[in-house]
């Protein structure tokens, strides 16, 4: 009896053994979608100090970014020149921010152009003389966007500098962004802009992050308004701004450690809610002038030194941005 009881449990328990074995395999729980990367767009505008150039290309290095320069093409004039350069209603040779300091500083800065766009930076346009063009009619761009065009792809003849090999080609193909002097727009200039052959602009202000549209052929990014200071007021999120913020516009050296401290946390706050959120593309804009003390520098490269180097976090131009929508790589249309 004892041998049957166990002849019976061994024929029970292979039989449970190879149902077990023919029934299909136990499924493992479903993920949540990956994440799209963070997408960080940090750029600077005028472009003048060559000392800027380089701290910015540093930057990039150490931390992986690929910045966007929005350059005012009167830089490339030297005082011996300036009076290539008229803008729309202006007699020849004005400029609300001057021109370059000699024909060495403007052979310096076509340098630093070079070196940057080499290394992967973009280059665009902050128009020439940095007027304000919201009562400009759509001729007045045209005729602004001729002389960017025209002294940029010149620069070289023009100031009497050596030209090297291919500039023509690089500066007849290379600039294919803008951003408004004070952040000025109107009709007029959305009209210009894709007759000019710009492919995006970077002169809007939004409430907060968001996916720039694409509207007749331009795609139009937007500087957000973000949190700031110890009551979350809302700020665009560039230095100038932050600036105007803190010190009313005026230089206040001795508090630039909480000037740049409080940038920082403003910055760091805005990506952390993407970051963690929707994961929208982050834009945060600077100028070469280095505004109380250099405080708003200090925290880009606090904020760079961190968020660019992780590996679910890029840094890009604003043309690596539209040149991945236009290709249809998703990560550039899903979050940013």
């Amino acid at each position: 009896m004892l041998r049957s009881y166990r002849v019976l449990a061994f024929s029970i328990a292979s039989l449970a053994s190879a149902n077990m074995a023919l029934a299909d395999p136990p499924k493992s729980p479903v993920g949540s979608p990956a994440k799209p990367k963070q997408i960080v767009l940090i750029s600077f505008d005028a472009a003048r100090e060559i000392s800027q150039w380089e701290r910015s290309r540093a930057l990039a290095r150490r931390t992986g970014a690929h910045f966007t320069y929005f350059l005012s093409c009167v830089f490339l004039l030297s005082p011996e020149t300036r009076q290539d350069y008229a803008g729309p209603g202006k007699a020849a040779g004005k400029s609300n921010v001057g021109f370059g300091a000699s024909k060495q500083d403007v052979a310096d800065r076509l340098e630093q152009v070079r070196l940057a766009a080499a290394e992967g930076h973009d280059i665009g346009s902050h128009a020439c003389g940095h007027f304000d063009g919201k009562n400009w009619s759509k001729a007045d761009w045209l005729a602004e966007f001729a002389s960017v065009r025209r002294i940029f792809e010149n620069a070289y003849a023009i100031n009497g500098i050596p030209e090297p090999a291919g500039w023509r080609d690089f500066a007849q193909h290379t600039v294919v962004g803008f951003r408004a002097p004070y952040l000025s727009t109107g009709k007029a200039l959305y009209e210009a802009l894709p007759e000019a052959g710009f492919q995006y602009d970077a002169s809007g202000v939004s409430n907060g992050p968001a996916v720039p549209p694409t509207l007749n052929g331009t795609t139009r990014f937007a500087l957000p308004l973000i949190p700031e200071g110890p009551k979350a007021k809302p700020v665009v999120a560039m230095d100038y701004n932050l600036y105007v913020r803190h010190s009313g516009g005026t230089e206040k050296p001795a508090m630039a450690g909480e000037f740049a401290d409080r940038a920082y946390q403003a910055f760091r706050a805005a990506f952390d809610t993407e970051y963690n959120g929707k994961r929208l593309p982050l834009e945060l804009g600077f100028h070469f002038t280095l505004m109380n003390n250099g405080a708003y520098w200090d925290a880009l490269e606090r904020f760079a030194g961190e968020i660019c180097v992780k590996a679910d976090v890029e840094c890009i131009s604003f043309r690596d941005y539209v040149e991945r929508r236009r290709a249809g790589k998703a990560q550039a249309t899903v979050g940013g």
